[in-house]
């Protein structure tokens, strides 16, 4: 029976990330970057296709883990009869082409048994590589095709092949220590240098900590945001200043079930709340580098803008099947690339408008030359508004007019306009005013169900959506709008299981999958964030702290909580989650947190 996926905890180096379990197995890691194939994919398959354990030969086991304070560096300590050890997993600060994962075993009492397993693979668990001694004895090699690893240990340690397998049996006693290095370089390029894991461990300590001392939260929920922000600064590619929405791929939102999407990449969907939440926590290095990947990657032609894009600004993300990984707990397909990539979705330029409207009001530096790109993305949208998407949930069941696919081509006119008005920029704002007030006519007109006193998923459906509960949080109408409060009413009241809300109900929604999944905890925070703006604080925060329990024991949350299992599913750690969850906090310790700073903002005589 594998692990849960919230039994399992986030390392990487902000270029690539591992995901450790509770028993010390690494199930799942990507060498070089976030994207790569898997060296690890035993979170997908089963241990053939890749891990590492490292963890006490008895089976009689007492586990507690945490990271230590402000950092990423996870603590893992087993209890046996014979005595405690603790290990420490973590990723130093990438070397040039070279990458490491350190796994330091220390003695906390008595006399230990310990037992490390690696089973090497590359390619998703479909490549054995070819295993040797390194020519100065110092550790093996693993080599296939153009990956190579290779395992270094503390002298002491005898490391052993075992047919494509690696093996070391060895006893820890109080204060006696054993590390293990594993380093990743292309196989064309010399052997990298061996590291000295002593010196990491401080280096990497200090640094996440000076990271996370900058934070500027400082509200009732600081250990959750603190974590909460270290896990957005995991996913963030430090050479581009994307960020991943997730590590993982496949991870699925219905247990066996087939909905299983690759997340490693970076959607534009997340833009303003990913910005919102860096400003406010007070890493405005990382809001611009985010901000700045933003730019150079929409660049060039509006009929080319996509939803999602590699961590480089990468357009081409072809989806295919892994056939030979039977997925987690049978979740099939595993799939590699996201086809949802050439979908029209309109809120997209609605979410970019956004993101970079709030990026000069938050006093971020920028290139006068991107106005000009806003222009013309703005005279795209006003050709294609009016046209079916695929929507925010990008569904496959074909393009329908989605509600709130039009709500954000309003913010992307309304963001235009205040550009102009406050801002001072240039621009047409006549013809914008009369395109916006037109695309908002059009929206109360048809994605308002008067008789049902609720806004609706599409035009002419009736179906409930939880993208509904944007409304106000985009400023698109006010909070007490009799027609905001009856859509947050009507998704309380059948949206909601188990206290969490659904994105929509599958059983309705013709999306081209199966129904049931999850529920989205991102739209579950934007309920209580609703709830805040309606002035219902305590309703709001105990939502808000329900959701905080759902936490794994170091903090983490996936992208969905199935209510029915009680379980986290969907990919892990989820990059939204965490930003919706530190956005909250905000808006639960300030008069002008990112919801109404957001709705403020969005203000306009179209009301």
């Amino acid at each position: 029976m594998p692990l849960r996926i919230e039994d399992y905890a986030l390392i990487g180096d902000c270029e690539t990330a591992a995901l450790v379990g509770r028993d010390g197995s690494i199930d799942w890691l990507c060498w070089p970057r976030f994207d790569s194939a898997a060296c690890f994919a035993a979170l997908l398959g089963t241990t053939e296709h890749g891990r590492w354990l490292l963890a006490p030969a008895s089976t009689q086991v007492k586990v507690q883990r945490r990271y230590r304070d402000g950092t990423l560096l996870l603590e893992t300590e087993f209890e046996t009869a014979a005595g405690r050890v603790v290990v420490c997993d973590f990723m130093p600060p990438r070397d040039a082409e070279v990458s490491h994962l350190v796994r330091r075993v220390r003695g906390l009492s008595g006399r230990v048994a310990m037992r490390m397993e690696l089973t090497p693979r590359f390619d998703y668990g479909s490549a054995r590589p070819w295993i040797r001694e390194l020519a100065d004895g110092s550790g093996l090699s693993m080599i296939a095709g153009p990956d190579a690893a290779y395992l270094r240990s503390s002298t002491g340690v005898r490391i052993q092949r075992q047919d494509s397998n690696i093996a070391a049996d060895f006893e820890i006693g109080a204060d006696e220590s054993v590390a293990f290095v594993l380093s990743y370089a292309a196989s064309h390029l010399p052997p990298p240098a061996p590291i000295d894991s002593s010196l990491a461990l401080e280096k990497t300590e200090a640094l996440w900590r000076k990271w996370s001392g900058r934070s500027a939260y400082a509200g009732s929920y600081s250990d959750a945001v603190s974590r909460s922000l270290i896990t957005l600064k995991a996913l963030t590619y430090r050479p581009t200043g994307g960020i991943v929405a997730a590590p993982t791929t496949s991870l699925p939102e219905q247990l066996g079930g087939v909905r299983n999407w690759d997340y490693r990449y970076c959607w534009l969907r997340d833009a303003t709340l990913t910005l919102l939440a860096l400003m406010h926590g007070g890493y405005y290095d990382e809001a611009l580098a985010w901000r700045n990947w933003l730019e150079r990657t929409v660049a060039g032609n509006p009929d080319d803008l996509q939803i999602m894009y590699g961590i480089g600004g990468e357009r081409r993300l072809a989806e295919w099947t892994a056939d030979w990984l039977p997925g987690y707990e049978s979740s099939q397909p595993v799939r590699i690339g996201n086809a949802a990539a050439n979908q029209l979705q309109l809120d997209v330029y609605g979410e970019l408008m956004d993101a970079l409207h709030h990026a000069r009001i938050g006093g971020l530096s920028y290139d006068t030359d991107i106005w000009e790109l806003q222009h013309v993305v703005v005279q795209h949208l006003e050709r294609i508004w009016e046209q079916p998407d695929e929507g925010i949930w990008e569904t496959r069941g074909g393009r329908q007019h989605f509600t709130y696919s039009k709500v954000m081509s309003w913010v992307a006119l309304d963001r235009s306009i205040k550009a102009v008005e406050d801002l001072g920029l240039e621009g047409p704002v006549q013809r914008w005013r009369e395109v916006r007030q037109k695309i908002h006519a059009d929206i109360c007109t048809h994605g308002f169900d008067a008789q049902r006193g609720h806004f609706v998923q599409s035009y002419g459906g009736t179906a409930l959506d939880a993208s509904l509960l944007q409304i106000p949080l985009v400023g698109f109408l006010p909070p007490d709008d009799p027609r905001v409060q009856g859509t947050v009413a009507a998704i309380q009241r059948e949206l909601v299981v188990d206290g969490f809300v659904l994105r929509y109900n599958t059983h309705e929604t013709e999306d081209g999958l199966p129904a049931n999944e999850g529920a989205f905890l991102a739209c579950s925070f934007w309920l209580a964030d609703n709830l805040i703006l309606q002035g219902k604080l305590d309703e709001g925060r105990a939502l808000f702290e329900r959701l905080l329990s759902l936490r794994n024991d170091v903090g983490l949350l996936a992208e969905e909580y199935d209510p029915r299992v009680k379980r986290q599913v969907g990919n892990f750690p989820q990059a939204f989650s965490h930003i919706a969850l530190v956005n909250t906090a905000f808006n639960l310790s300030s008069a002008q947190g990112p919801a109404q700073q957001r709705a403020q903002e969005g203000k306009s005589e179209d009301r």
